[in-house]
């Protein structure tokens, strides 16, 4: 068992997580109530299976450890509901190691979700009290259909909001929750202690966010929030944003045809008025 320094007891060490002398299968053990010893709560994993976890622990250490060396950010992608609590638990556990002096490593919040706030009050709580930097990037979510249709066919609650206006409100909850936290940290003497991607091609949420540095005295130069945007999407919004000081960063898609393609797709329908804007940036 672990302990933080609020006297919350988890019942896995999850920083075994990263230890890549260990097994999936030895890292989560559960007592048999019947025998008293204890068991493996994972036991369906095969030895080559086993070694790709590792293989995948090795890879993000070099990343995130090339990463800290450069004072470089490396966010990492959400994914769906049915993937996501691995993804977040890796990252949380990543970010405890890397982030012990600013924001290196940043999970991502997918706003689309009824749970986007709670998953993301319970990292920054896990933050605060294990003393650890925390980054996050905000985005709205990219499998809609699939997470919808799924949620149908094995009949449990539908994930997603109700309607993009819903889906708007989770994600302006969520950047208010991350700000309101950034300026009680100033106030309290702690500079970045949380950093912020507004991930976001919305101009409504754009301006939100600008309003809220505005109102809590969070300035373009301290460099705690910044903004991102598919390269080739909403230069409308991406260039006054960097000219006017903000932190603004265009990414690049890099992968396989066919694998690229398909994500280049679930940008698009995201942004259902791209042939609009596209008239602005004209």
């Amino acid at each position: 068992m672990t302990y933080d320094k609020q006297g919350l007891i988890n019942m896995f060490d999850w920083g075994g997580l990263l230890d890549i002398n260990v097994l999936l299968q030895d890292a989560f053990k559960v007592p048999n109530l019947q025998t008293g010893c204890m068991e493996p709560l994972i036991s369906a994993l095969t030895d080559e299976e086993e070694e790709q976890f590792k293989n995948m622990l090795r890879r993000m250490h070099t990343v995130f450890q090339r990463a800290k060396e450069l004072d470089i950010r490396v966010m990492v992608d959400a994914e769906q509901t049915y993937f996501q609590p691995a993804i977040s638990r890796l990252t949380l556990e990543m970010m405890k190691k890397y982030n012990t002096e600013k924001a290196i490593v940043f999970n991502t919040y997918q706003c689309y979700l009824k749970e986007a706030h709670r998953n993301l009050v319970d990292d920054l709580e896990q933050a605060n009290r294990q003393d650890f930097f925390f980054g996050a990037k905000l985005v709205r979510g990219a499998y809609m259909e699939q997470e919808r249709s799924r949620a149908e066919s094995l009949m449990y609650a539908d994930p997603i909001n109700e309607n993009f206006e819903a889906t708007s409100l989770m994600y302006h909850k969520c950047l208010n929750e991350c700000m309101y936290r950034i300026k009680e940290m100033m106030r309290q003497g702690e500079t970045k202690r949380v950093g912020i991607m507004v991930a976001s091609h919305n101009e409504d949420t754009i301006r939100f966010a600008i309003k809220m540095m505005d109102e809590l005295n969070i300035k373009p130069e301290d460099k705690v929030i910044c903004f991102g945007q598919l390269l080739g999407m909403c230069d409308q919004l991406s260039f006054p944003l960097g000219q006017a000081g903000y932190s603004v960063y265009k990414y690049v898609p890099y992968g396989p045809v066919n694998e690229v393609l398909p994500y280049l797709s679930r940008r698009a329908h995201e942004n259902k008025g791209i042939l609009v804007k596209l008239n602005k940036e004209k």
